[in-house]
């Protein structure tokens, strides 16, 4: 014995380094799979396939979140994802977290936010339908031998049927009852519960207890109802994946789409094509005729057209030419273009969108927190009340076949499938057609928040208007006031700064030194020692030598040398398609409109009249739109804020609930709850629409879900119920909720943003820097 123990040591001490290799190589996945942000924090996606129900998010939020150093965790049961958020300089973090993962009973691993595991989804889909076509087998196999024995067979006969139905009843439920066995086993052994470990309990019992009463040839036989249950729980848990594949549908496609590389130009012009993540900010890349951008760039040379249908669902071509910015996902449809990356692949607007749509379901409103807590609630609840029914029910008759029955039932019919799906479905599902609608939801609980909207704030420029003003009037007297003003513009991505540069010629020699840009207010710089600006009148004017007029001039973009006279520049903006339209229908709903904007009084004054808006207030400064806010809030008010630009974000953060266009900068739609990619303002009416038809739904589905337990364990726990009436009753009660939830996919689509109407208007406005 002593002679084969060093074998022994040496062969554990193989398995241990084994061990520890692979679980090095795990964690340097999950350390690759980390994105950090500016402040040190830390972002982890997680796969998790064992996530089943409302008390797996509770256990993993709950466990995760106690840990040291953990800022966030959020569950999506839609995706079965987990998303951690946590300090990254915590030494062994990663490892941290593993380990609690582990203990609570799950397995999951990193993924990339633009994979969707669709492989897995559809091995796990195809695992059920198979487990489901072998219940149903057993289950009209059994039910013949049933109807033969209620027929009137009897003695030997009955008994034979009974064994065979055994047979047959025993491998069936073992290997179609595998998921619920398999998810309730984890459970236990992580010493925790969840849903399936009442389910798995109830068919453990009705098979016991047929087994048993074939054994001994005496009492009801409920083989029948044993694989019957199974076939019926099935048919539930095969609906609800089902419905989580609808749902990612969108994003699936999406991510599908999108290219998996590019063409990385080197420093001797060739192009070698390379994967997505290893492109950085700076490299250049080559787009030929029919492939898709990998990444966000900018072009550097080529001049053609692209279709940008599948960042903005308008397919009309665009043309690209040098200085343009394409999205990831934008399609060449003539000409070969060089490009300048912008942003790495896992940061690219096609990205950002993935994202959104999956955060859908990542936010707890108070809805979802509250079915989330009475999902929670469950196991222990059910447990005790069959305990309860079967205590009962054995000091009532002393028939323990009965009161076993009778306990069951209650196992069975007390399911928490209805309520725990009764806000996400709803959720995913409007998600999804917004999402149809180009419409990006960040948050999944910004949907309740949108549906409270009473008061709404818009931004002027690039938000009621295009965003995209050109210049009508310019009164730059010499070359080198153009040529100055030229290059100012060239450093701003604002739209004022845009338009000039499109009209300026460029300057023959750039000049500009100590460039800086002042928020709402314009750009300066300094060209020979001399300081120089272009921005908002009233601004410029403090450095120019000021006109007798200058006070009429606030409203305006203008430019001038310090000491020089105040050089005014006019422009000309166009409302959004469907603006008009937009704010009357939101006065329709007894909503108060009001205009908030950085530019001077007549121009905002203009557009204010156009569309009817009589609440307006001009020259806002970001501080003042944010007190605005705060004043509505104090008063009671949940504002929908709608804005665009820098100067927006802090508006945009601080409102009940915001939106802002996908044209506007990287800091307004990281800071906003919805994202419309289309130019139809139309997107704001649609969106409201649709929250109220969710809140609508959300409710009625609460309503049944609870009706339905309130009913049904009463009736189980007098004895009225069966357990094959009771997994009828469970499943019927998760598919109308689902069903319930699925008549907002086929609402009706024909708003205001879908009609083809165009109410755009080119009224003449003189436009600034913080529009």
């Amino acid at each position: 014995m002593s002679c084969c123990a060093p074998a022994l040591d040496a062969r554990s001490g193989s398995q241990d380094l084994l061990a520890d290799a692979a679980r090095a190589q795990r964690l340097t996945e999950w350390l690759h799979a980390v994105r950090q942000d500016d402040e040190g924090i830390g972002r982890l996606v997680l796969s998790v396939p064992e996530m089943h129900c409302g008390a797996c998010i509770a256990a993993l939020e709950g466990g995760l979140s106690s840990l040291e150093g953990i800022h966030t965790v959020r569950a999506n049961l839609t995706l079965r994802r987990l998303i951690v958020t946590f300090d990254n300089d915590e030494p062994d973090i990663l490892d941290t977290i593993e380990r609690a993962v582990q203990r609570l009973g799950y397995d999951a691993s990193p993924v990339d936010l633009g994979d969707l595991d669709a492989e897995r989804d559809r091995q796990e889909a195809r695992k059920l339908l198979i487990a489901l076509a072998v219940a149903g087998f057993a289950t009209a196999n059994i039910m013949l031998l049933s109807v033969s024995v209620w027929s009137g067979a009897a003695d030997s006969t009955q008994h034979l049927f009974h064994f065979i139905s055994l047979l047959i009843a025993v491998p069936a439920v073992a290997f179609s009852g595998r998921p619920f066995f398999m998810s309730a086993l984890t459970a236990v052994r992580a010493g925790r519960v969840n849903m399936d470990v009442p389910i798995a309990l109830a068919l453990i019992l009705s098979l016991g207890m047929s087994i048993a009463r074939t054994i001994v040839g005496e009492g009801h036989i409920y083989f029948d109802a044993a694989v019957m249950l199974t076939f019926f729980l099935l048919i539930g848990r095969y609906l609800d994946q089902r419905m989580r594949e609808r749902a990612r549908s969108a994003v699936i496609s999406l991510t599908r789409m999108a290219p998996k590389g590019a063409r990385l130009v080197g420093e001797n012009g060739q192009a070698e094509w390379v994967p997505a993540d290893e492109l950085r900010p700076g490299h250049i890349v080559r787009l030929t005729t029919g492939e898709r951008l990998a990444v966000d760039a900018v072009v550097l040379s080529g001049e053609g057209t692209v279709d940008r249908s599948l960042v903005t669902g308008e397919a009309e071509p665009v043309a690209a030419a040098p200085g343009t910015r394409l999205e990831a996902g934008v399609l060449a449809l003539s000409a070969p273009f060089d490009l300048r990356v912008e942003k790495a692949a896992n940061e690219s607007f096609l990205s950002e969108i993935a994202t959104m749509m999956e955060a859908a379901e990542q936010g707890r409103g108070e809805t979802a927190s509250l079915t989330d807590r009475l999902a929670g609630l469950y196991a222990p609840v059910v447990h005790a009340l069959a305990a309860l029914t079967f205590v009962g029910w054995m000091l009532w008759s002393t028939d323990i076949w009965m009161s076993l029955d009778t306990a069951v039932a209650v196992l069975i019919v007390t399911c928490p499938c209805a309520l725990g799906l009764a806000v996400p479905v709803v959720h995913v599902i409007a998600a999804t057609r917004l999402f149809e609608s180009g419409i990006l939801m960040r948050n999944g609980d910004a949907l309740e928040r949108l549906a409270e909207a009473d008061h709404v704030v818009f931004d002027k420029t690039g938000t009621l208007t295009t965003g995209r003003p050109r210049v009508v009037e310019c009164a730059l007297a010499t070359t080198r006031e153009r040529y100055a003003a030229s290059e100012l513009a060239q450093h701003s991505s604002h739209p004022a700064a845009l338009a000039v540069a499109d009209y300026l010629p460029d300057p023959a020699t750039p000049s500009a030194e100590a460039i800086r840009e002042e928020p709402a207010a314009g750009i300066e710089a300094r060209f020979d020692g001399r300081l120089a600006r272009l921005g908002r009148a009233d601004w410029v004017a403090e450095i120019a030598d000021r006109p007798a007029d200058a006070a009429a001039l606030r409203s305006g973009l203008a430019f001038a040398f310090e000491g020089d006279p105040l050089r005014p520049i006019e422009l000309a903006e166009s409302l959004r398609p469907q603006a008009v339209r937009t704010v009357e229908a939101i006065g329709d709903r007894g909503l108060p409109v009001e205009l908030l904007s950085g530019d001077g009084p007549r121009a905002v004054s203009a557009i204010a009249e156009r569309l009817g808006i009589a609440d307006r207030r001009a020259e806002c400064r970001p501080a003042d739109k944010l007190a605005r806010l705060d004043a509505l809030r104090e008063n009671g008010a949940h504002v929908l804020m709608v804005g665009d630009g820098l100067n927006d974000a802090p508006s945009l953060a601080g409102a009940h609930v915001s939106f802002a266009p996908g044209s506007a900068c990287d800091v307004g739609r990281l800071a906003a709850d919805f994202v419309f990619t289309r130019q139809d303002l139309g997107a704001v009416d649609n969106a409201l629409t649709l929250a109220h038809q969710a809140r609508r739904l959300v409710r009625q589905n609460l309503t049944l879900a609870i009706c339905y337990n309130v009913l049904a364990v009463p009736l189980a726990m007098a004895g009225l119920v069966t357990p094959l009436i009771a997994a009828l009753l469970m499943s019927g009660s998760s598919i109308l909720v689902v069903g319930n939830a699925l008549r907002l996919s086929s609402g009706e689509r024909g708003s205001a943003s879908h009609q083809g109407l165009n109410d755009a208007a080119n009224p003449t406005a003189q436009q600034g820097f913080a529009g």
